[in-house]
């Protein structure tokens, strides 16, 4: 084999263990693994050698024993990597069983951990529910709008360095705690409403070393978006408000648009802070009805364009749509 051939080969191979890296520790849907790569590889140097890399980026990396996704994604991700191996008839790997083994005695919970790894290197990890609904509230797990604001803002970081950033709606805290990491503002409040979301999201906040003592200056509130004064409003300071995935109701919209609203009307023209809404589009009732409340509260919007870069692994299809607010 040629040099410069070698090298495209030894490249590729770092691509797809990186992209394993990157959705098993998300927890992404196993079919959208390069599995095509896997099989290939198997087949032209029937070695199993690849799949011990891949073994050793996910399952047997630090980063699995100390937040590990949930016992049935790595069951069936271990599975389906025995699956492939056998199927090729290279050799068996002995640390895939003992892998799989450990993991089958291991009991199942309702909360797991997901990680997402960030350009510059370390990782944002989030206990969430397994459930995409849970004790009455959709703010336990992370959802799509949420990781398409934190790739925007990672391209963005002049928006953020040295300012107060509030978020509203906050959930699980992905988009929140990938801007104190990489984005240097100078002080960042979470907030939401839900009593056990902000319960779960000061957890993931100390589990990301964030805190009042910590550079950013961090902390958590709990904002009620229907009783939230121009006086609370002006205390906090805020320079940037960001906030995703919160239009998915009529009723908690329309609450949004007033409060958003307010913080447009009690700024003087000096001091507008820049207010960023990302949303995933389920309902373009809801969305436009938002939109629209808006527009009679006197606040208008301009579409931002989206992230260049695919840092984290979500659905790429969905229509989510980044709007800047403007008086």
């Amino acid at each position: 084999m040629a040099l410069s051939e070698q090298s495209s080969v030894q490249g590729s191979v770092r691509e797809v263990l990186k992209e394993f890296q990157v959705s098993f520790f998300a927890m992404s849907r196993l079919p959208s693994f390069p599995w095509t790569f896997v099989e290939k590889d198997l087949q032209s140097s029937g070695s199993s050698e690849l799949i011990s890399q891949v073994l050793k980026q996910t399952c047997l990396h630090p980063l699995c024993r100390k937040f590990p996704p949930s016992v049935r994604y790595r069951r069936l991700f271990l599975s389906e990597l025995i699956r492939r191996l056998e199927a090729s008839g290279c050799e068996p790997l002995d640390e895939l069983y003992d892998a799989l083994a450990e993991v089958v005695g291991t009991e199942e919970t309702t909360e797991c951990y997901k990680s997402y790894l960030l350009p510059a290197g370390g990782a944002v990890s989030l206990m969430e529910n397994i459930a995409l609904i849970s004790e009455g509230t959709t703010g336990l797990v992370t959802w799509e709008a949420a990781l398409y604001l934190a790739e925007w803002a990672l391209e963005n970081q002049q928006v953020f360095a040295g300012r107060t950033v509030l978020e509203l709606g906050s959930g699980a805290g992905l988009t929140g705690i990938a801007v104190c990491r990489s984005c240097s503002p100078k002080r960042f409040l979470f907030s939401d409403c839900h009593c056990r979301v902000l319960q779960k999201l000061r957890d993931n906040v100390r589990l990301n070393r964030l805190s009042e003592q910590t550079t950013p200056a961090v902390s958590v509130e709990k904002l009620d978006w229907t009783a939230t004064s121009e006086e609370e409003l002006r205390e906090i300071g805020a320079d940037v408000i960001i906030a995703a995935d919160v239009v998915y109701d009529p009723d908690i919209a329309g609450s949004l648009a007033k409060l958003l609203s307010i913080v447009m009307r009690c700024s003087s023209a000096e001091v507008l802070p820049q207010v960023f809404v990302c949303s995933t589009i389920r309902n373009l009732e809801t969305y436009g009805g938002f939109k629209q409340q808006l527009e009679t509260e006197g606040v208008g919007h301009e579409v931002i364009p989206g992230p260049v870069n695919h840092v984290f692994p979500y659905n790429r299809q969905s229509a989510i749509e980044l709007i800047k607010l403007c008086r």
